[in-house]
């Protein structure tokens, strides 16, 4: 979720040997549960409390010896480390689910003798060239896409080509826990379009926002870019994934704007963060609005949707006659109102040129078991807007 605030709690004389644990302490003030928290230690850290260490041979464990899931990410202000000192890596992240009421929990990062095994892929992104430059997401929750410029390229001559222009976000819905992205693509067009146990692509994007795409408001109109003009890829699991999709330069009510949108994808949570970075002429805001489809699935489905909308919080509940229920949402932290247009209901903010501005958003699919009823979805979404307005507090000992 939000990043976790570090305060690094080193003893006040470093000993004479290297210490053998890195002892982290993680507090927070919520009374809620906070499934699947994930924890970020700078491994800058990691290497000055165990130099050398190697990230196939460390353990994270819980406060009863229990090991957990670990990734060490490779996004590093430096891309190389000739002196094998821990200069490229990032963040150390492992997840704990806080229980209600339960407000610190400790864990040790340690060397061992042997190799770390390869966790479950709970997190994975990739670029699909095979299906016209789709970029696709997911976590164990839920899948995503987006779309590039080979569906938005028009057909040649005599050939049965989609084409499709939006920068809207699509969503698939999972009842299982394990990757379906590749499976999914791999069973071709027609049968992600039915559940055949795994879940299904029931949603609709059309020329929307989708669930969770942006673009400008000018107080009357939404001013929105095309499908993505470039990727990167800068972490891919198990416990995360980082991404970032570029789009070219668009004309807002005559200003040109570019945007830079980065993904976090968390396992264990139905909605990603996203931070959007604007590039416009001029330091003027730029009034941003995240939105979600107002007809977000078939007719025939007699759909009934309820919307609330309610300080950061802009949320869909979708009743439908076949296939469940599902309910979408965006988070948008500082947000300064609401708007329509004809095809999205409209969260707003006010975005610096330069600055990411910050926000969340995703679904849940009551064929999935956990999420079954509004209520459950409006907790839910209420819990991540608490959990990204108080983030976790972070502290660390050396220990021999």
């Amino acid at each position: 979720m939000k990043p976790i605030l570090l305060a690094a709690l080193f003893a006040a004389a470093a000993p004479a040997v290297a210490a053998e644990r890195l002892v982290v302490t993680v507090q927070h003030e919520l009374d809620i549960a906070r499934p699947s928290e994930t924890i970020a230690i700078p491994w800058s850290e990691v290497n000055a409390a165990l130099p050398h260490a190697l990230i196939q041979k460390i353990a994270v464990k819980d406060a009863s010896g229990r090991v957990l899931p670990h990734q060490v990410t490779n996004i590093a202000p430096q891309a190389k480390d000739p002196r094998n000192v821990g200069l490229a890596y990032g963040e150390l992240l492992f997840q704990h689910s806080f229980k209600p009421g339960e407000k610190r929990a400790s864990f040790t990062v340690e060397r061992i003798e042997g190799v770390a095994p390869l966790f479950p892929t709970r997190t994975f992104a990739r670029q699909v060239p095979e299906r016209l430059d789709d970029f696709a997401w997911e976590n164990d929750k839920l899948a995503h896409r987006t779309y590039g410029p080979s569906l938005a390229a028009p057909a040649p001559a005599g050939v049965d080509k989609e084409v499709l222009v939006t920068s809207g976000l699509d969503l698939w819905f999972k009842r299982v826990d394990y990757p379906i992205v590749d499976r999914w693509y791999n069973k071709g067009h027609d049968h992600y379009h039915k559940d055949e146990g795994e879940g299904m692509d029931m949603y609709s994007v059309g020329k929307s926002r989708g669930a969770g795409g942006v673009g400008v408001w000018d107080g009357t109109r939404l001013h929105t870019s095309v499908n993505y003009a470039g990727w990167k890829i800068l972490a891919n699991g198990p416990v995360r994934t980082v991404f970032e999709l570029y789009y070219a330069a668009w004309d807002a009510a005559g200003r040109p704007v570019t945007e830079t949108k980065r993904f976090t994808v968390d396992a264990g949570q139905y909605l990603d963060r996203i931070d959007s970075t604007f590039g416009a002429p001029g330091d003027a805001p730029l009034t941003i609005a995240a939105g979600l489809n107002r007809n977000p699935v078939d007719k025939s489905q007699q759909p009934k949707i309820a919307v609330k909308r309610e300080g950061a919080v802009l949320l869909q509940w979708i009743e439908q006659a076949g296939n469940g229920a599902f309910g979408t949402a965006v988070v948008m932290p500082g947000a300064e109102g609401f708007a329509q247009d004809e095809l999205n209901e409209l969260i707003l903010a006010r975005a610096t040129p330069g600055k990411p501005l910050r926000y969340y958003a995703g679904g849940a699919w009551s064929r999935a078991g956990e999420i079954t009823s509004r209520a459950d979805w409006e907790r839910v979404v209420a819990e991540t807007a608490a959990r990204a307005a108080n983030p976790v507090r972070v502290s660390l000992e050396r220990r021999q």
